[in-house]
């Protein structure tokens, strides 16, 4: 017994050198990637970049500064360098068995074991989750996972000495912040949850310590109420759709993706890729379709519009599940477009298929798709309706979900429209320039809550002048819309309809859109968009739009000399009034200009509205937000009809000085009936009738209904030049 206990003493620290590397990829893993290096241009390329930017530091000193500025700022951005720097020198020291690399690391590290226990809250803190090296505990958790994985990467080049400063001094202080101090943010079920989580349960499997990973898998009370499995249930609903929208899920699964390889690596009995139906894989693809064709992610909720799936966090996530799930063409569009690859067993494959030479087609496959919200699917939704293909795909996203978490917006039943690449009626996303210091250190800007978040932003409507649930978070997390009834399989008549009853008190709002196809490919969006109150109200309906004007058909007083914002609060205060007008019993039309194709708005006002043009960048001292137009019509009363119709229309060629077609085919909208019951509506498009009859009440899709004339089963019906279309 004694020679058997004497040989497991000498055989722990050679099964301990077995085991490492285990986050990021295995040994075995690490010697495919090696044996490929030189096959694949791709792979070569990605591999001699990395090599490049390291060796620059290889014998030279990596400063670990004192941390002391915000995002953007020296320290910050020299923080984030190093734990990059020494996740590529671990996968450099795996790679080539050159223990240069990993000196590299250690050094860098036991840096971090002499400052971090040194560290209190950071003095450019402004949240409630501050951290230590950075000005957010969000990017101490981001260090935390690269760092983890780096420790791994060079573990076995340590010495017990050397790997107990390091766990001791430069990770149990952070893991200690993040677990004790910031307890109820570790355990929030929220993208901030995802990376805090991700950081401790690597770190956890790179040192041994059970105890945190234990704790990155089911919370700091080890009771799965949170922690990444619990965060793998409550942020996606069943088809892979998050509640932040698909710029967070952007930056959310990278965590979920990094986190899941290690323990896929570490506890493979877990199955985490096959968690919840194989949730991360739907989130990954849910993300995709919900971007425009430059691969920009649409602007739900806090967003940046400069984000696209060329980051970092898709190229990870791309080849993880390139890897995990199996090879997919559309993940083949958006790798070759992200032009590098992950130093792992999804690069080499990816780099392998690009090499071969196949044919890989320019675009991601985007079709139309409805995701639903809610862990239980069960809080509203989100629906793409697409038409097109190519350069000439229209895309407009119609928003029905719950509030978003800290990042949602108050904008229920609000829609967008892409066209050709182009986003043509707009949402503002967020205020914010990530990175630069000088911007209120990188972090989001006052006018994000105080504008871009309101109501008014957005194209949806807004009841005396006041942001849906009054703009109070508490409350609109309550409530979420609730989608109707939806018909997508006919690609010339997509519709869907959605409402709302809590958003004001005593005011129910019910919106049906319509995207369609005339023939001679001829694109309109119908908009029948209704408001039913016992009491009078103000309701305003903003269209934001991205192009010139080159045409109204009203006559407007525009204000050159002197304006002034259109309202005082709830977003209204950041509108400058450019120009209003007062009309009666007409057809408002406004055509506008995006490069090279003209659209035009036309909505039915019945009665008195009344019509502004604004433009944001009102009571903005410091120059923080883009100058946006938009056209604000205003009706006031019990209940009202907005009806709208988009046309896409026309070329404009300034090289050849022609232009086709820049006239609206629009020359009549009638509401033929408007009642509890139903809705429908006569456009006039040039000489032919266009008629839109639904159902307000019966979304039975067997009732039979005739009113105004018309027969129809369902909820819908379309008729274009008296032929049924639908």
């Amino acid at each position: 017994m004694r020679l058997l206990n004497t040989i497991c003493l000498l055989l722990f620290p050679l099964m301990l050198l077995a085991q490492h590397p285990v986050t990021f990829f295995t040994r075995a893993e690490a010697a495919e990637v090696k044996k490929n290096l030189y096959r694949y241009p791709l792979l070569t390329r990605s591999y001699t970049d990395i090599k490049k930017e390291v060796d620059q530091w290889i014998g030279k000193e990596v400063d670990v500064p004192f941390p002391k500025d915000p995002a953007g700022g020296y320290t910050h951005d020299k923080h984030k360098y190093n734990y990059m720097l020494m996740f590529n020198s671990g996968i450099l020291y795996n790679l080539t068995g050159d223990v240069k690399y990993a000196k590299l690391v250690k050094n860098v590290l036991l840096k971090y074991a002499v400052l971090n226990p040194t560290l209190k809250n950071h003095p450019q803190a402004t949240s409630s989750s501050p951290g230590r090296i950075f000005w957010q505990a969000l990017n101490d958790a981001n260090w935390l996972v690269y760092t983890g994985m780096a420790y791994d990467l060079v573990y076995n080049s340590l010495t017990v000495a050397e790997r107990k400063k390091i766990e001791d001094g430069a990770f149990k202080p952070e893991v200690d912040f993040i677990t004790k101090d910031l307890q109820s943010w570790f355990d929030l079920i929220h993208n901030h949850g995802v990376w805090a989580c991700a950081g401790v349960g690597i770190v956890g499997i790179a040192s041994g310590s059970k105890d945190y990973v234990d704790m990155a898998l089911y919370g700091t009370k080890k009771d799965g109420k949170s922690g990444f499995i619990a965060l793998m249930d409550g942020l996606f609903s069943p088809d892979g759709f998050y509640a932040e929208g698909p710029y967070y899920t952007r930056y959310a699964i990278l965590p979920y993706y990094l986190f899941a390889t290690a323990l896929n690596n570490s506890k493979s009995k877990l199955k985490v890729f096959e968690y919840r139906d194989r949730i991360l894989q739907k989130a990954l693809l849910a993300a995709l379709q919900q971007t425009n064709l430059d691969g920009t992610f649409f602007a739900l909720n806090d967003a940046l519009k400069e984000k696209d799936y060329t980051s970092n966090e898709l190229v990870t996530a791309v080849d993880v599940a390139w890897d995990i799930y199996g090879k997919d063409n559309g993940l083949l569009v958006v790798a070759k477009k992200q032009n590098r690859v992950l130093l792992n067993r999804g690069g080499i494959s990816i780099a392998a298929a690009i090499a071969a030479g196949k044919n890989v087609p320019e675009f991601f496959p985007y079709r139309t798709v409805e995701y639903t919200d809610g862990v239980k699917g069960d809080q509203g939704g989100v629906s793409v309706l697409r038409n097109g293909k190519g350069n000439d795909l229209t895309s407009l996203i119609y928003k029905y979900t719950s509030h978003g978490l800290s990042h949602g917006h108050y904008d229920k039943l609000n829609y967008n429209l892409y066209d050709k690449g182009k986003e043509i009626l707009t949402d503002y996303g967020a205020v914010r320039f990530i990175g630069v210091e000088q911007k209120y250190g990188g972090r989001y800007l006052p006018e994000t809550k105080g504008y871009a978040a309101q109501t008014i932003a957005h194209n949806t409507i807004v009841v005396d002048e006041k942001s849906h649930f009054d703009g109070k978070e508490s409350v609109a997390e309550k409530f979420h819309a609730e989608k109707l009834f939806s018909s997508i399989s006919n690609p010339a008549v997509q519709v869907v309809a959605a409402k709302v009853d809590q958003a004001y008190k005593g005011v129910n709002l019910q919106r049906t859109v319509y995207l369609l196809e005339l023939p001679g490919n001829q694109k309109i969006l119908v908009d029948i968009f209704n408001a039913a109150s016992k009491d009078e109200h103000q309701y305003d309906l903003p269209f934001h739009y991205n192009g010139h004007l080159i045409s109204t058909s009203f006559k407007y007083s525009p204000y050159t000399g002197m304006q002034e914002p259109l309202g005082k609060k709830n977003g209204y205060q950041y509108l400058w009034k450019e120009a209003d007008a007062m009309v009666a019993d007409t057809v408002v039309q406004l055509t506008f200009l995006n490069e090279r194709t003209y659209y035009s708005i036309s909505s039915l006002v019945k009665g008195q509205a009344q019509v502004f043009f604004t433009r944001s960048g009102a009571n903005d001292p410091n120059f923080n937000l883009r100058h946006e137009p938009a056209l604000i019509i205003r009706k006031k009363g019990i209940d009202q009809s907005f009806v709208s119709v988009t046309e896409i229309h026309g070329k404009f060629d300034p090289v050849i000085e022609f232009s086709t077609n820049s006239y609206s085919a629009v020359k009549n909208i009638e509401l033929l009936q408007q009642d509890e019951q139903f809705s429908i509506v006569e456009i006039l498009l040039n000489n032919k009738k266009l008629i839109v009859a639904q159902c307000n009440m019966d979304i039975d899709s067997k009732a039979v209904h005739t009113s105004a004339g018309y027969s129809w089963t369902g909820p819908f019906a379309i008729y274009y030049d008296g032929k049924k279309m639908n």
